[in-house]
């Protein structure tokens, strides 16, 4: 048995998935010696996600690959529902981008995770390693042991078992998750009777754009169009039909014909047959040892958010993993992962259920309800507004966890929640979004004024020690060089959003964490006092920082440790 006797991996990540790769991304940016374990011999190249929001378009952006996975999107994608005759019912066409971001686009989900997968070439750090099984998995208190297996393309073991130490193991190996097993976890929740059948098709034969789902009652089906002429039908599986026979090249040719024009002769790149699952795990840590995306919740499509969900799991835990993993805050910031992530994948999945229900209903008396809904929706404004620019989708938000209430007075809204990226300018003029000024880091924002002669020497350290970048914002009309303190970088608010913003927020003066959660708003005044609670919430005070006896090895030098 090959052992590793010293922690050459800061963190271990199960599955190499779009969550788990962007999960090592974001790990491999804040420096953190990152190992990925996938089972399979190479990347999954089946039908998957095809719905892509904003904030995942943010996170890829914050690890600098956002150019590369925006080749592979169809930026803007309505979602429309139409009846079987074709006419539009109600649509979800949000055209704003609070985030920067277009906030619906359509993508291919194996060209994405190539593109992750690719990216970590960048980092001596990281190492993905294909055609490894994690088969065991010992929290030890002070580190995980794991028991990785090589196997062969069908899975079965080849050669000696490796021991891996590490300080983290997260599981992002899927709905079916051996690490999840291994914890003992449940996975409560429940599975669709209905299965659905997904087909790619090369050569585009319709073109159009945008998404549509039709509400035939006796032929519900999906129609998607994806980037590189590529085009998706989803249909169901009706009754109960035996999906290995309804999976048939014949018979997937008779449904084609059934929505393609006449005499067209269709390619067929892949195909698969999906089960919808609603399943959330009751907490996504348990010591050491973490879940994400599909392996601590599964969601319907209907709102293309399991993709996006698994991506924000990802989001918000890589920046907590690397401040604990490096020494500089304590193991009990850890726990405002699961406090800060379970709510919210739980309300996506009520969501992606609910409009599951709507497009296929349980029975004929709700079938006739929603055929006389439906048409109703573009009558009414309001209604209308709410569909069609997205304001149902639950957006992240938490009361508590890694943020700061300012104490005495009313809770501000922001705090909790993502902030905008506008467009901001440099002394220069050069244009930039503003989290590319910010880079993956803390942020310490203030309005018009440097807030350096409000800062104590405590508070400096904080701010040293989480490697924060120390901004001031002004109008665009003024003198961005006049009375500028050392390490403070002024930008322009180009377009007047960050104006707008601070106008109705309760203070000048904002921190933005790494995943671009607001973690505190204050005035000048109180940014001491909050600095030294943010300290407390993120277990800055007193952690041990990591021993120097251990230094970085070199990749060639862990090649050859673990994986001879």
């Amino acid at each position: 048995m090959n052992v590793v006797n010293s922690l050459a991996w800061d963190v271990v990540i199960a599955g190499a998935g779009p969550c788990g790769l962007t999960l090592a991304n974001h790990l491999g940016t804040l420096g953190v010696r990152t190992l990925v374990l996938e089972a399979l011999p190479e990347l999954i190249d089946y039908p998957r996600g095809v719905g892509m929001d904003d904030e995942s378009l943010r996170s890829f952006q914050a690890v600098g690959v956002v150019d590369q996975i925006r080749r592979h999107t169809v930026p803007h994608q309505a979602m429309r529902f139409v009846d079987r005759r074709g006419r539009e019912l109600a649509s979800v066409n949000p055209l704003a981008q609070p985030f920067g971001w277009p906030r619906r686009s359509g993508f291919i989900q194996p060209l994405i995770d190539k593109q992750l997968a690719d990216a970590l070439h960048r980092f001596e750090h990281v190492r993905l390693a294909f055609s490894r099984s994690v088969q065991g998995v010992e929290d030890l208190g002070d580190h995980v042991r794991i028991q990785a297996q090589p196997v062969d393309a069908q899975g079965s073991p080849v050669g000696e078992p490796e021991v891996i130490r590490t300080q983290f193991l997260i599981g992002c190996d899927g709905g079916r998750s051996t690490v999840r097993g291994m914890l003992g976890l449940p996975f409560d929740g429940q599975s669709e009777s209905t299965k659905w059948l997904v087909v790619d098709l090369a050569n585009d034969p319709i073109g159009l754009p945008n998404l549509s789902l039709v509400l035939d009652d006796s032929f519900p089906h999906v129609n998607i169009a994806l980037p590189h002429g590529i085009r998706r039908f989803e249909f169901m599986v009706q009754g109960d039909k035996d999906e290995a026979l309804y999976a048939q090249p014949e018979h997937i040719q008779a449904l084609l014909r059934r929505v393609l024009p006449q005499g067209v002769e269709a390619k067929v790149i892949r195909h698969r047959v999906y089960t919808h699952h609603a399943r959330i795990a009751p907490t996504f840590r348990k010591g050491r040892v973490f879940l994400a995306g599909d392996a601590a919740h599964l969601m319907p499509v209907w709102q293309g958010q399991g993709f996006n969900t698994g991506i924000r799991d990802a989001t918000n835990l890589g920046w907590k993993l690397a401040l604990v993993a490096q020494g500089k805050a304590g193991p009990a910031l850890l726990d405002s992962y699961t406090q800060e992530r379970h709510a919210h994948a739980a309300a996506m999945i009520d969501l992606s259920v609910l409009v599951g229900k709507i497009f296929v209903p349980a029975n004929g008396l709700l079938r006739g309800v929603r055929n006389l809904l439906a048409p109703l929706i573009a009558k009414i404004p309001p209604l209308r507004r709410y569909i069609t620019e997205m304001r149902f989708k639950p957006m992240p938000f938490f009361q508590n966890g890694a943020i700061v209430h300012g104490q005495g007075r009313p809770t501000a809204p922001a705090v909790g929640r993502m902030f905008i990226q506008p467009w901001v300018a440099d002394a220069a003029g050069k244009a930039q979004r503003l989290d590319d000024a910010i880079g993956l880091r803390f942020a310490l924002i203030s309005w018009s004024a440097s807030v350096d002669g409000w800062l104590s020497p405590a508070s400096r350290r904080v701010l040293d020690t989480l490697g924060a970048a120390s901004m001031v914002i002004r109008p665009s009309c003024q003198d961005l060089d006049r009375d500028v303190p050392a390490g403070v970088e002024v930008l322009a608010d180009r377009d007047g959003e960050l104006r707008r913003w601070f106008d109705t927020a309760p203070g000048s003066v904002l921190l933005l964490r790494p995943d671009r959660v607001v973690a505190a708003v204050c005035m000048p005044c109180e940014l001491d006092a909050c600095l030294k609670e943010l300290a407390k919430v993120l277990d800055l005070a007193g952690s041990p920082a990591r021993p120097s006896a251990q230094p970085m090895p070199s990749l060639a030098q862990r090649t050859k440790e673990i994986f001879a």
